[in-house]
């Protein structure tokens, strides 16, 4: 029996302005359900509509780990309208992607996140002008000392675009703090590739940095140049699209604990 979610998500991520172009051409399927519910099940929380269990991709049961968080993907259901937006159903994507996925890649995303570690953003620093300089330190310099106070990470600074090689006891140290746990490793990888920091997506993990705080520390570059040059109206459709990412990651990190 054909999957009725199949038209409605696809793998690959709108993100990239290739297929999102593609997406924006392609019918949005109308919505084919009137009631949005929430069951226990075996397999966890299941979402069903009309009493039916939606189905990933993968035709595997949609279900969440805990009822708090089954409920806010449920929410994302009960507000499409005539038809179903799967731009603005964030957390139900990144859902999909835990069950379909995850599981058995898990120490090839793991490692994904650890490689950010050695060219992490926030060492690299501009070297003028002054208020720029000033405000990287403002808004990235806490969350290095946090690696270097609470895990002992001492991260080396560099300015521009010369490599800076990092100690690998300092990449050891915040390694160890990748998730294990699918939902949480799938929300700190999704943060670390929106944000180009895994540091910050760690950071945020445990609890070190909020969440308007890290978005803005990983926009800080990009909101100095609109600052400057202003910016278009497709850049900022596309950072509304990337701060529901974050936003949907960051409500899995604060909704699912590791020893779930």
């Amino acid at each position: 029996m054909p999957n009725p979610f199949d038209d409605i998500f696809l793998p690959a991520s709108p993100a990239d302005p290739t297929e999102a172009a593609k997406r924006a051409m392609r019918p949005l399927r109308k919505r084919f359900y009137t009631d949005v519910s929430v069951r226990e099940t075996a397999a966890g929380f299941a979402i069903e509509l009309d009493s039916r269990p939606v189905r990933t991709p993968a035709r595997e049961t949609l279900a969440l780990p805990n009822g708090a968080l089954a409920e806010t993907v449920a929410a994302e259901w009960r507000a499409q309208g005539e038809t179903i937006d799967p731009a603005k159903m964030p957390l139900t994507r990144l859902a999909n992607v835990v069950i379909d996925a995850v599981g058995a890649a898990a120490d090839e995303i793991a490692e994904d996140v650890a490689r950010y570690l050695g060219s992490d953003l926030l060492v690299y620093r501009a070297d003028g002008p002054e208020r720029l300089v000033a405000r990287q330190h403002a808004q990235w310099d806490p969350v290095l000392d946090w690696a270097r106070d609470a895990h002992g990470a001492r991260f080396i600074l560099a300015e521009g675009v010369v490599f800076a090689s990092q100690p690998d006891t300092a990449i050891a140290a915040i390694r160890a703090l990748i998730p294990k746990n699918p939902w949480r490793l799938a929300a700190v990888h999704v943060i670390t590739t929106l944000t180009g920091s895994a540091l910050l997506a760690l950071a945020l993990a445990e609890g070190a940095i909020g969440l308007d705080a890290a978005w803005s520390a990983a926009h800080l570059d990009e909101d100095w140049n609109m600052e400057l040059w202003g910016a278009d109206a497709l850049a900022l459709e596309r950072r509304a699209f990337r701060r529901a990412e974050m936003d949907a990651a960051a409500t899995v990190l604060s909704q699912v604990g590791e020893s779930l």
